[in-house]
């Protein structure tokens, strides 16, 4: 047709210029790239065609954004594998570490009943009426009903366990109480009488001077005797026995008391 001109077509060497700076210069796969655009813009040169260097162009671009996606975010379409899951432990061990832990509140217990001063200082810890320790005391109670000596049947186990786990907490909560109450539900009187004992025995520990432990520790007996008969302050047999113990620990040997000068 007259007056039209054919179409410039671009040339192949301007691609391979514009190449680097799409891809990025100074890699080896910008360079790899730019080597096959080299090969396919001698190929187009030869065939008169600038379709397959177009073509070669266009998937070097997009393969190289993609590479670089996949770098960013990982593969598209795919996910970590779930790891395996962990085996459960074997119920044998489960037992055994809830026995030694069963063990462990058992002499903590043990050592609140038998330490008068503890007993004192806590003394709904060691109050059945009051709601905590009630059932602590319980729970205490189902745990050691369902100890055994060697490993039981897996449900037992289980039971076991489960009754441990209870009587841990049913402490922790049981103490907590017991701090929080202290002396605060006894009367002003009550509260004086306790505080005196608690006085009473820490003279009766820390004493070098034998009468005067004697002697405390016969007073401290006498008003702890009072506040129990009294229903104040519920004192365990175990911390009564400890108490008893450490009186006559108090006491001279027998044949060294005979060896004493008597005074009329």
């Amino acid at each position: 047709m007259a007056g039209r001109h054919p179409r410039r077509r671009p040339s192949p060497w301007l691609l391979l210029i514009r190449i680097p700076a799409v891809l990025g210069t100074g890699t080896a796969l910008a360079m790899a790239l730019v080597a096959l655009i080299v090969l396919g813009a001698v190929m187009a040169a030869a065939a008169g065609s600038t379709l397959v260097v177009g073509g070669v162009v266009f998937l070097a671009v997009r393969h190289h954004r993609r590479r670089n996606a996949l770098r960013r975010d990982g593969a598209a379409g795919t996910s970590p594998l779930p790891g395996r899951p962990a085996a459960p432990p074997r119920p044998d061990l489960v037992w055994q570490r809830a026995r030694a832990r069963f063990h462990t509140l058992r002499a903590e217990y043990a050592a609140f009943e038998c330490d008068p001063m503890e007993v004192l200082r806590l003394p709904a810890l060691a109050d059945v009426s009051v709601g905590s320790t009630a059932r602590f005391v319980d729970a205490f109670a189902e745990a050691q009903a369902l100890e055994t000596d060697e490993y039981p049947t897996s449900s037992h186990g289980a039971a076991f366990v489960t009754a441990v786990d209870h009587a841990e907490r049913a402490w922790k909560a049981a103490r907590e109480a017991a701090e929080r109450i202290r002396l605060s539900g006894l009367s002003p009187a009550e509260r004086s009488t306790v505080e005196r004992v608690i006085k009473l025995l820490t003279t009766a520990r820390d004493s070098d001077n034998d009468p005067e432990r004697l002697a405390a520790y016969a007073r401290a007996r006498s008003e702890l005797a009072k506040l129990d008969r009294a229903g104040v302050v519920h004192v365990p047999r175990t911390a009564q026995a400890a108490l008893d113990a450490a009186a006559q620990g108090a006491l001279p040997p027998a044949a060294d008391r005979e060896a004493r000068p008597q005074f009329s």
